[in-house]
């Protein structure tokens, strides 16, 4: 449970990120700090324009542009992107604000190694605005998920979860903002239970051991 892989060196983790990259920053500075037992090799994003960019670069970790707009089709650029993944050599691909769906032939290319975070409770509120869902549905505790991905939307295996009370006078951009505050610590933790070798997949389950 130290982090290493079996030729004892620390796992590879990279992120995929399409905007602007706090919860890949919260994993930046788990990594500089010793919190998280890992070497993040790259960022990949499908948005040229993503602030997650300028994040790295001052973090000195590689980028990859897979511009999604520059492609004909959804296939051509999951294509392209399985091949920057593969290059890659990641032992865990983490999501962190990553906009599109992964692709089912990526999904099982990368079977239990990929990670994402989502600002509601899974399985409720999945897709987009989960934040908005769980306040317009007036819900008395929402919160965040890191869980892995499978082939169906938001419905893989929980990680960690983390709860937060929906409190008087709140309105969906204070109740997003305290959500990302934890965000911000629960997807380092996954990450760490990741490379310490302590997630166990059995089903629908995760256990840590």
């Amino acid at each position: 449970m130290n982090g290493m892989d079996k030729d004892g060196m620390k796992k590879r983790i990279a992120v995929l990120a399409s905007g602007r990259g706090s919860n890949f920053q919260a994993v930046i500075d788990a990594i500089r700090d010793g919190r998280v037992p890992a070497a993040c090799v790259r960022l990949l994003t499908d948005n040229p324009q993503a602030y997650a960019i300028e994040r790295a670069r001052a973090a000195a970790i590689p980028v990859t542009i897979v511009d999604y707009a520059a492609f004909p089709s959804r296939e051509a650029y999951e294509r392209e992107l399985l091949f920057a993944m593969q290059g890659c050599r990641a032992d865990l691909f983490v999501l962190a604000g990553y906009m599109r769906i992964v692709g089912n032939e990526i999904v099982r290319a990368f079977s239990g190694r990929i990670i994402n975070i989502h600002p509601a409770l899974l399985p409720s509120f999945p897709g987009l605005h989960g934040q908005r869902q769980a306040f317009l549905h007036g819900v008395k505790i929402s919160g965040c998920t890191v869980h892995f991905v499978d082939e169906s939307l938001d419905g893989g295996p929980v990680i960690v979860q983390k709860c937060i009370p929906l409190l008087e006078g709140d309105d969906e951009e204070t109740l997003a903002a305290r959500i990302l505050e934890q965000e911000h610590r629960c997807l380092p933790e996954a990450i760490r239970l990741f490379c310490e070798d302590r997630l166990v997949i059995e089903g629908r389950r995760v256990r840590i051991r």
